[in-house]
């Protein structure tokens, strides 16, 4: 039996523009695809889903195959009357992907694997896990899930990012997401990946625990000619971790305007990091007074500054808001620190780091600018304890 899929049409720039098609992971719906899909529209008509039994696409008791679930999104496609597509899958989604590059070769133009594997480990786990979902619920294993899916650094600092994504898994059917662990169960590709024969690109993520960067391997080492590449730091929804590098990545390899595209997903990146460090108010009320003329600026310092060196991960966020506050000290650059001391305190740095910062800069880059750091800091931990600032 065939299912209509629920799915999200993002219109590209022109008509004529090619399609690519977004299948998200076990747990998921096809919101976990919002870092790349308006960046890549700027290039391409983009077409996320959701597989039967996930989001708002209907729950028929299973178990399920990957077979049914590829064939749900040739159907799809066949509706829209969409021939040939550019396949995105992660996880659940790389092995319907793969099972459609295998077995409808002639509807791909390019193949990108993240984060999925050619075999899933052992079936037991699987049939254990579905009969423990439709027992307690998806909501039972929502924090175990999480722990897969991001790092434990990200998941520190940005609590948001890990509630929306347990509601996401909790919200998922009982019965679907049980009868999609059915399908995994029983899903081996390893002998056919070589029958692969779209442009493949396959990314790993270093730290994920469900399908490690070993797993990756063994399918680019069995598709002829692929790409592998992988990301760190990224656990299992890499594409939402290293969202800049994701959307880049898909986009060269898709053929699409790649400069338009990474330039879009840089912003998208540097303007979630340009918020988490110096807050949705400072950040709105710059976005308010952007003109024409300092747009180009507040472009470049967002992809430049927050999206790349921000975004680095050499350093923590902690260390580089430390390393900020010394230099801005050390140059006398008074409006730029100021914004950085009320941020950090904002953000829960305690004032006694604050002065460990000041007295260290005072010692190597001169007394009277610490001076003044001192006395801004004076001012906005007054203003904070007062609940003034």
């Amino acid at each position: 039996m065939i299912v209509a899929l629920a799915h999200e049409r993002i219109e590209g720039p022109s008509a004529d523009a090619e399609t690519v098609v977004l299948i998200g992971s076990l747990g998921s719906d096809r919101s976990m695809w919002n870092p790349q899909i308006a960046a890549l529209s700027a290039a391409v008509h983009v077409l996320a889903v959701d597989l039967r039994g996930h989001g708002r696409s209907p729950v028929p008791p299973g178990p399920y195959s990957v077979a049914e679930l590829a064939e749900d999104v040739v159907a799809l496609l066949d509706s829209l009357e969409v021939n040939r597509v550019h396949l995105v899958g992660l996880s659940l989604g790389g092995a319907v992907s793969q099972w459609l590059a295998i077995h409808r070769p002639e509807r791909v133009r390019t193949l990108t694997l993240l984060c999925t594997s050619a075999k899933f480990g052992e079936p037991a786990q699987w049939l254990d896990r579905a009969a423990a979902v439709r027992a307690a619920g998806t909501a039972s294993l929502a924090d175990a899930v999480l722990e897969r899916w991001f790092t434990p650094e990200l998941a520190a600092r940005d609590a948001d990012l890990v509630e929306r994504h347990r509601r996401m898994i909790a919200d998922t059917s009982d019965e679907g997401y049980a009868a999609c662990c059915e399908a995994l169960s029983e899903w081996d590709s390893r002998s056919d990946l070589n029958r692969i024969t779209a442009p493949t690109l396959v990314i790993a993520g270093r730290q994920d625990p469900s399908t490690t960067p070993e797993d990756l391997k063994i399918i680019a080492d069995g598709v002829t000619g692929s790409t592998f590449r992988v990301l760190d730091p990224a656990a299992h929804l890499a594409n939402v971790e290293q969202a800049g590098p994701v959307t880049a990545a898909v986009a060269a390899h898709i053929g699409s305007d790649a400069y338009t595209v990474g330039r879009a997903a840089a912003h998208d990146a540097g303007m979630t990091v340009r918020r988490s460090v110096l807050g949705d108010a400072h950040v709105d009320r710059s976005i308010a007074g952007r003109t024409e003329f300092t747009a180009p600026f507040q472009d470049f310092i967002t992809r430049t500054a927050w999206g790349d060196i921000w975004n680095r991960p050499g350093l923590d966020h902690h260390t580089r808001r430390l390393l900020t506050l010394a230099i801005l000290t050390a140059v006398g650059n008074q409006h730029e620190l100021d914004m950085h001391i009320r941020a950090a305190l904002r953000a829960g740095l305690a004032p006694d780091e604050l002065a460990e910062v000041f007295l260290h800069t005072a010692v190597y880059a001169g007394v009277p600018n610490s001076n003044s750091a001192f006395a801004l800091a004076n001012a906005a931990i007054a203003e904070t304890e007062s609940g003034t600032s």
